[in-house]
């Protein structure tokens, strides 16, 4: 191997291997750069060189209060939810408590709305002009046995008695079918079918039902008292 070097001014020297050391430097720098960019993941941010400005900060810490608000109230039932927004509208505008108070006064349940839209029988006229209140006592209805009546035949002194239409219990137990009609009375024995003419007043107007029932011989005499 031969080695050249060339003396230059004030005794300095100069080699062949000076631009092959730099050429090297470069490769090595340059792949270095590359193999950097490939470790990078897609989604990583770019680092901060300096301090976060402040309205990035501002917008960073609601998004986590309001994440941390949604994590609050997804964890209340609704009940919760409500009173806490409640107590938030009295802090936040003002007002008293007793001003989201309401009054039960005319509060009503399923059970009020039947009785005062329930009708023995059911025409066309009456299934005109319905409201919620009428179709839910016509669902009741809907659902009753009208085969054979139960009777209230404890005012038959006066005269005055009370039929309504079985329901699914009464049918399967056969309460006024294989038992006595009369409410109040269970014989199994010795009874009888009767059909009567109903007169009865309902929502202020007079109507007829021919019903028909089933008592005992006791009950069957209540039931014709004043027809002796």
């Amino acid at each position: 191997v031969v080695y050249h070097f060339q003396a230059h001014g004030h005794g300095g020297y100069d080699s062949d291997f000076s631009d092959e050391e730099n050429g090297e430097k470069s490769v090595q720098k340059t792949k270095s750069i590359k193999e950097d960019g490939l470790l990078i993941k897609p989604f990583q941010k770019a680092k901060q060189g300096s301090v976060v400005h402040r309205q990035f900060a501002a917008e960073e810490w609601d998004r986590e209060e309001a994440r941390k608000r949604r994590f609050h109230l997804i964890a209340m039932d609704a009940y919760e939810r409500h009173k806490k927004f409640v107590n938030d509208y009295i802090l936040y505008y003002g007002g008293k408590i007793e001003d989201f108070h309401r009054s039960g006064a005319n509060d009503k349940t399923d059970l009020d709305v039947i009785r005062e839209n329930h009708r023995f029988l059911w025409n066309e006229d009456d299934e005109a002009d319905m409201n919620w209140e009428k179709r839910l006592a016509k669902k009741y209805y809907d659902k009753l046995f009208k085969e054979y009546c139960i009777a209230d035949l404890s005012r038959y002194k006066e005269n005055k008695f009370g039929f309504r239409w079985r329901h699914e219990k009464e049918v399967i137990s056969g309460k006024g079918q294989f038992s006595c009609g009369n409410k109040h009375c269970d014989e199994k024995e010795g009874l009888k079918s009767w059909e009567v003419n109903f007169g009865y007043v309902e929502h202020g107007e007079k109507r007829n039902a021919l019903v028909k029932l089933r008592l005992c011989p006791e009950c069957s005499y209540k039931l014709n008292f004043h027809h002796r």
